[in-house]
């Protein structure tokens, strides 16, 4: 018997502008003066895509008592993608580090407040792998800090993703991470515009659906 192929949910630009303008408020309660998006390897067809979403977040959080932009660092990690040298069995079980933000990384991050920026949490397994290990890198700074200066140079972390799946998840945050989320949707197969080859395709597909989603919901 044939699977039955995942609802496709398209995505436009619109969409995802209109979802971050109507969180950015709140988060500008956590005041981030750092943005650090996840993206995908080079080779990657679209996993783990942060880069639009953060350069547009950071729009919104631009405020008069802020002197210039709050920088965007990238980092590399891929789940799903087949790269050199991984098994199949380690392709979707094993988040594989890419991109870094440097081999000082801790040194940057010491008492900043860094909002992490992902297109959608589905198996949470990569966002749990960033926050993790970027944490870690910053115990490793303070550890070269006199033991009274740790505190204040401690990093604080929140997560934003444009969409939550309504799902179990493999992986959790801690439970004192500020995470946001766009909007909560259920586990169907999201289309963003930056994989369209065929914007307007990609648009007119789109409009389709939501037509069809608001006539099934009369």
């Amino acid at each position: 018997m044939a699977t039955q192929e995942p609802e496709h949910f398209r995505v436009t630009y619109n969409d995802v502008h209109n979802l971050i303008r109507a969180s950015a408020a709140k988060i500008a309660e956590f005041k981030p003066d750092m943005l650090i998006a996840i993206g995908a390897p080079p080779s990657a067809r679209s996993e783990d895509t942060g880069f639009f979403p953060a350069r547009v977040m950071r729009t919104f959080l631009k405020s008069p008592e802020r002197k210039g932009n709050i920088p965007i660092h990238a980092i590399g990690l891929s789940l799903y993608e087949s790269l050199p040298g991984l098994t199949a069995e380690q392709i979707g079980a094993q988040v594989i580090r890419t991109q870094w933000l440097g081999p000082e990384s801790g040194a940057l991050l010491l008492g900043r407040r860094a909002l992490i920026v992902d297109e959608v949490d589905d198996s949470r397994k990569t966002l749990h792998y960033a926050v993790s290990e970027l944490q870690a890198d910053v115990e490793r700074a303070l550890e070269a800090l006199p033991e009274s200066e740790r505190d204040a140079k401690r990093a604080k972390f929140a997560v934003f993703v444009v969409h939550n799946k309504l799902k179990p998840k493999l992986a959790d945050l801690p439970a004192d991470l500020p995470y946001y989320a766009g909007e909560e949707i259920e586990d169907v197969w999201l289309d963003y515009p930056w994989e369209a080859q065929d914007i307007e395709e990609h648009d007119r597909l789109a409009a389709e659906g939501k037509k069809k989603r608001a006539a099934s919901a009369q």
